[in-house]
């Protein structure tokens, strides 16, 4: 399972990213957790299997998720709180809960 956050230059959700991925080591999940630039949306949607927006690009998200929607990718916006407060097991249990059963 491939998981993407994107921001607004990749940066600011590393912190985050890092969080994620301690708490799906906790769960002993196999997965891969990447941030990049909302400006790399294009080359990174074939390999994701969830995209998740940093609140500050969530004006994306509409356009986003029309360019993903085709080949049955998720794109959802990161709660604000969450995302503030670095919760990696909320924005975790988001991502787990997008993908398709």
């Amino acid at each position: 399972m491939h998981i993407v956050l994107c921001c607004a230059a990749g940066m600011s959700t590393s912190m985050l990213v890092a969080r994620m991925k301690a708490e799906a080591e906790k769960r002993q999940l196999t997965v891969r957790i990447d941030a990049v630039p909302v400006a790399e949306f294009d080359s990174i949607i074939d390999d994701a299997d969830v995209i998740l927006l940093g609140p500050q690009v969530q004006y994306e998200a509409a356009r986003l998720s029309e360019l993903a929607a085709p080949l049955g990718k998720p794109v959802a916006v990161i709660d604000m709180m969450d995302y503030g407060t670095m919760r990696g097991d909320k924005v975790l249990d988001k991502a787990l809960a997008l993908l398709p059963s």
